[in-house]
Formats: structure tokens, C-alpha cells, sequence
């Protein structure tokens, strides 16, 4: 895992910091997940909806341009030839999507043996600096050693949460796991950098 500051217009658009949708935007997007699911032809909306937000979620993880858009395509692919299937979890049809992407990210990390990258922006440290107390920008080199200590796993839910300002309910659709036990597994975490903290 490498950790770094955003080079590239931080990515695609780091300025949509904000997934989050009322229960009426979540229903109006229904509709048009239902016109997919009858015609495939209807896809067209979801898919200029959530391209650039899926490319940048892609690129912010591996910064390469050239693989990000190959992983979206096979995003969306994966998501035309499985809606039929999808149902409505009171989440926005973007965290099906983004569960998507993690999951073709993790195959092609693995297939490449490659380490996943993480993008701080200044907005999210300071967030996650309150959270475990680390308030002076001297201590930031011992924070972001303590996060290179983390597993990918673990700093992959630190990024959603706090680079990425997603809610736990989305973390956990994402993640295909409860939203208490992702509550949990996030302040565990944390702890655990308070302690490595602690020892640097």
C-alpha cells in the first residue's frame, strides 16, 4: 500500500466528496434501474450518472489512467449483464456499483501483485486527526507511517470513510457486510492507529 497526496486534479473530481442521497433520489434512480432491468437499451441514464464517479473511485486507487478506464468498462459492463438481478437495499444503485469496482480492483491487484494506492486530500486528515486526537501537523509523518502499517482491508475502509465521506450504510453495502459490525471494524481501527501511534 502506498500512501500519497493527489497529483492528478486529485482525481477525476475529488470535489464529489459527498455520496449521499435522500430516500427520494434513491426512489426516482429506481425507476431508472427498473427501465434497465426491463431494457437493457434504458442503462444509458445509470451509466452517464455514475462514469466519472466510478473512474475516479477506480483511478484514486491505482493511478493508472489507462487501467482505470479498462476496470470501468468492465464495471458496467458487469452491472448491464447483471441487473436484472439487482434489488433496491435503501442504499443509492452507486454502492452496487462501487462494490463492483472494489471487486474487479481486488482481481486485478492480485493478478498484478501490485499494491493498492491511497490519495489523502487535507479535508479527510483533518477528519481523521480529530478522531484520533492528532491535532499538529508535525505529528502527520508518525500518522501516515501508522497507516502504512494498516492492512489493505482496514485502510481501504479508513479511505471510504474518511477521503471518501461515504456513510456507513454505504461503506457496508459496499463492502457486503452489516453497518454495526462496519461501525465497529472502523473504531477498531482507529484504535489500533491511537496505539501505533502510541509507539512511534
Amino acid at each position: 500500500m502506498d500512501v500519497k497526496f493527489p497529483t492528478m486534479t486529485a482525481t477525476i473530481a475529488m470535489t464529489e466528496r459527498s455520496y449521499y442521497q435522500t430516500a427520494e433520489e434513491i426512489g426516482v434512480e429506481m425507476e431508472l434501474v427498473k427501465a434497465a432491468q426491463k431494457d437493457p437499451h434504458s442503462f444509458g441514464p445509470l451509466y452517464n450518472a455514475y462514469y466519472k464517479r466510478i473512474v475516479a473511485y477506480v483511478y484514486h486507487r491505482m493511478e493508472s489512467k489507462e487501467e482505470a478506464f479498462e476496470i470501468t468498462a468492465q464495471v458496467f459492463y458487469k452491472a448491464l449483464s447483471n441487473i436484472a438481478g439487482y434489488k433496491n437495499k435503501g442504499v443509492p444503485f452507486s454502492a452496487w456499483l462501487f462494490r463492483i469496482a472494489s471487486n474487479e480492483l481486488n482481481a486485478a491487484f492480485r493478478k498484478n501483485k501490485r499494491s493498492r494506492i491511497v490519495s489523502l486530500d487535507e479535508e479527510g486528515l483533518a477528519e481523521l486527526k480529530t478522531e484520533i486526537e492528532t491535532a499538529t501537523s508535525a505529528q502527520d509523518e508518525a500518522l501516515f507511517k501508522a497507516m502504512e502499517q494498516l492492512d489493505a482491508d482496514e485502510m481501504e475502509l479508513i479511505d471510504m470513510r474518511f477521503f471518501e465521506q461515504r456513510s456507513f450504510k454505504e461503506i457496508a453495502e459496499i463492502l457486503e457486510m452489516g453497518e454495526s459490525a462496519c461501525k465497529m471494524r472502523t473504531y477498531r481501527i482507529l484504535d489500533k492507529l491511537k496505539t501505533k501511534l502510541k509507539h512511534l
